[in-house]
């Protein structure tokens, strides 16, 4: 399966990258490709580093202004460069079966309500899963149930994301919606 993962480039406290070194190991492990943000920085760095050390492929999609801190890597992985934003977050779908959203700031934000919308919609039926880790989006997922408590979401929220706690629940979502054993 290739799996987005959108999350933060930024350096962060171990309580965030544990999880997400967890992640990356299981999806490298399960024969997964990571599609991520491209960077070689912060916890886009980790999880890229723990797929590929688990044996895990990586495709990135780097954004031009970017382009300076995208990994560099070699065959078979692969770095696209995208103009801009928004062709970056159409290349990370086109090219994935499966989205995580793990911790992050405003793009991380940005790119979950995209491709969020997506689904609630019925653009995509790729499964969505929100790992929340340390309970960084206990917020958000309070704020969902009250979108659908009080009529603003068309579909039930459980077939919009799954939430997971720990990473190994994520990945298992994720592989038992796409019939991966």
């Amino acid at each position: 399966m290739n799996i987005c993962v959108f999350l933060s480039a930024a350096e962060l406290d171990e309580r965030y990258t544990r999880p997400a070194r967890e992640f990356a190991e299981l999806l490298g492990k399960g024969g997964h490709t990571l599609v991520w943000g491209g960077s070689e920085s912060g916890l886009m760095k980790v999880v890229a580093d723990g797929v590929a050390e688990a044996g895990g492929r990586l495709t990135g999609v780097s954004v031009d202004f970017l382009a300076a801190k995208a990994r560099v890597v070699t065959a078979p992985d692969e770095m696209v460069i995208a103009k801009d934003l928004a062709e970056r977050k159409a290349l990370l779908l086109e090219k994935s079966d499966a989205v995580v959203i793990m911790v992050g700031g405003t793009g991380t934000l940005d790119e979950a309500t995209e491709i969020l919308e997506l689904k609630k919609h019925g653009k995509t039926d790729k499964p969505i899963v929100l790992l929340n880790s340390e309970g960084f989006y206990d917020g958000l997922k309070e704020q969902f149930r009250r979108m659908e408590d009080e009529g603003f979401l068309p579909i039930p929220l459980t077939d919009l994301v799954f939430f997971a706690e720990e990473p190994v629940g994520a990945l298992a979502y994720l592989e038992e919606s796409r019939g991966v054993e």
